[in-house]
């Protein structure tokens, strides 16, 4: 199972938009270069933690643990032979 690319495409664009669209925008004014910058760190570092959550995703570290009585009773739901090895 790998990244669709739809998702990775969106938000790239999204927090493309407020990394690059919205300082464009900023007023002038004293601080302008200031706010220009904090908009452009915010929009990279949540496009960084949004990538690392969906990237953990695909492959978990951890799983469920699970208890013997549990795992037969869900081979036993799922018509499924459960082998001891």
């Amino acid at each position: 199972m790998g990244a669709a690319f739809f998702p990775v495409l969106f938000f790239t664009a999204v927090w493309g938009a407020v990394g690059i669209g919205m300082p464009i925008m900023t007023p002038k004014g004293p601080h302008q270069n200031l706010i220009r910058c904090v908009l452009m760190l915010t929009a990279a570092c949540c496009w960084l933690f949004w990538l690392c959550c969906y990237m953990a995703q695909m492959n978990p570290l951890i799983g469920p643990k699970l208890k013997r009585d549990v795992v037969a009773i869900i081979g036993r739901e799922w018509h499924n032979e459960i082998v001891a090895g």
